[in-house]
């Protein structure tokens, strides 16, 4: 028997064959880590964009990617070989958080999508929906890619198909840091978040050669589809951020409110603020005027838990979409919770249409994944207008009312100041589930306000008044002492509580503790039809 010792010729040939192979396998590991070679690298270093490696190294905790698919190969032989497919795949952390991301790679032909390419991504979206881990993608592509022809077109269609299997099972977050046209959208789209860089993303259905070609339209791709414009006009993205640093950090820190999947709960993080804390302030920033507005993020930054470093102490989505209400996330005794806000400084805080959209999807994604949701309400009604009607202001509303009842989680209402009407009721109202409903004593809850109600009720007496606008003013000033305040609600059980605004976070957090564990059986049913 030969000694170990002392190998023979054979082992020794063993041995330097597989170092052989080894050293084969780091030159095709090299290889495809160079990408698209220097000269596509160095274009898009100009471009002031980092590589699709670059960004996953930023976006993941260092040293915890894990790739996967990094020698799959294209069956297309048309086009010479494609490092990866122009797709970098696999899974890391954030935070220490398992999660799942792509990263499409712009220097190798033009990260267009092939049938492989697709099958990548699908891998890993099939991969997040069994281990329940977030999936985020990093969107730099041309579209599909002509010369696979419909596999290309299939291989969108399976991506799409697996967005939609993967909604409310994990959160899927997208960055679009360059070009996404065409049928690319919808991928992003069926997603639950996007986020865009200023200057270089752009997403749109058709660019401006096809624009100016149907249309006669000059327009730019930035006047079209770029970052600013595709959340102001669109309400398609929810962050635009100044550079791609800022926006993987973005990413980052949303993910440190959500769960890993919809069995699980948010980590909870505590900053030491008590959740008994009194802010005798907190009632200063609403004027005794319920005509003057004020800034409903300083109620917001005072109620929720505060950082030790005294930074921004919530997470705002769609910050320049349908300002009129506000939707972010924040830590309320170290529970993640989702806000929704009505923002007086904007259209007096009325509800438009994009308001509704805006609060409706934000209100069903906080139900699917076990976030609390807190409803702050300023609200005077709902924007009135041909365009608002036109425009469909009555299904869009109602998809806000079918999200408040539909959601199970956890639903508490503050109400600050007016709440009218129908959006009295939009705003999560006792009615449509609210698990509490707390007032300030300010708050003024009536059909309508003075302003409308009086004219109508003391019509004969106003025209029968000597001096017209003091009857007027007299009258208003009665029908909210009578109607418009929330002690008659009070009564009749639609308010718990009226509560000294300086209380407002203790009875928050008391309130939540005491909800965290509620059941609210459904119907059975294969689905709801939520408006259109």
């Amino acid at each position: 028997m030969k000694s170990n010792l002392n190998p023979g010729e054979n082992e020794l040939d063993d041995q330097k064959t597989k170092g052989e192979m080894v050293a084969d396998l780091v030159k095709r590991q090299q290889k495809i880590k160079e990408m698209g070679g220097p000269e596509n690298l160095a274009k898009q270093m100009e471009k002031g964009k980092l590589t699709a490696r670059e960004r996953i190294e930023r976006l993941l905790d260092p040293g915890s990617f894990v790739e996967i698919g990094m020698f799959a190969k294209n069956r297309n032989t048309v086009l010479s070989e494609i490092p990866s497919d122009a797709v970098v795949t696999g899974y890391g952390a954030i935070n220490g958080q398992r999660v799942y991301v792509f990263s499409q790679d712009f220097t190798c032909a033009g990260g267009t999508v092939s049938e492989t390419h697709a099958r990548k991504i699908c891998n890993l979206l099939d991969s997040a929906i069994k281990t329940g881990c977030p999936i985020i993608g990093i969107n730099d592509s041309g579209g599909a890619r002509i010369q696979d022809g419909v596999d290309a077109l299939a291989g969108y269609g399976q991506i799409f198909y697996r967005n939609t299997m993967a909604s409310g099972v994990v959160p899927q977050i997208c960055a679009i840091i360059g070009p996404c046209a065409g049928g690319a959208v919808y991928s992003p789209a069926l997603m639950d978040f996007i986020f865009m860089v200023k200057g270089t993303s752009f997403a749109f259905i058709t660019g401006p050669k096809v624009v100016k070609t149907v249309m006669g339209q000059d327009i730019t791709e930035e006047e079209l589809g770029g970052a600013i414009v595709a959340q102001r006009k669109a309400g398609v993205v929810c962050r635009s951020e100044d550079s791609e640093g800022e926006c993987l950090e973005s990413i980052r820190e949303l993910l440190g409110y959500l769960p890993a999947n919809y069995r699980e709960y948010p980590k909870r993080v505590t900053s030491g603020d008590h959740p008994g804390r009194i802010d005798q302030h907190l009632f200063d920033i609403v004027p005794a005027n319920s005509r003057k507005s004020y800034d409903m993020h300083r109620v917001i930054e005072r109620v929720f838990d505060q950082k030790p470093d005294g930074k921004k102490n919530y997470f705002e989505l769609f910050p320049i979409f349908a300002n009129n209400i506000i939707t972010c996330f924040a830590r309320l005794d170290g529970n993640t919770v989702g806000v929704i806000a009505n923002q007086p400084r904007v259209k007096a805080g009325a509800m438009d249409i994009d308001a509704c959209d805006k609060a409706s999807r934000f209100i069903r994604f906080c139900d699917a994944f076990n976030i609390p949701v807190i409803s702050l309400v300023d609200v005077p009604g709902y924007l009135p207008g041909t365009d608002q009607e036109w425009g469909g202001i009555i299904r869009h509303g109602a998809k806000m009312l079918y999200a408040y009842s539909e959601a199970t989680v956890p639903k508490i209402t503050v109400i600050i100041r007016k709440a009218y009407g129908g959006s009295y009721l939009g705003m999560c109202s006792k009615d449509l589930g609210a698990d509490a409903v707390l007032c300030w004593p300010s708050a003024e809850l009536a059909v309508m306000g003075a302003e409308g109600a009086v004219p109508i009720i003391y019509k004969k007496e106003l025209a029968e008044a000597a001096d017209k606008e003091k009857a007027l003013q007299d009258l208003m000033e009665a029908y909210r002492k009578e109607f418009a305040n929330p002690y008659r609600p009070a009564e009749h059980l639609h308010v718990d509580d009226i509560i000294n605004p300086s209380e407002t976070r203790r009875r928050l957090c008391q309130t939540l503790e005491m909800c965290r564990n509620k059941a609210e059986p459904r119907p059975n049913k294969k689905h709801g039809i939520s408006p259109t």
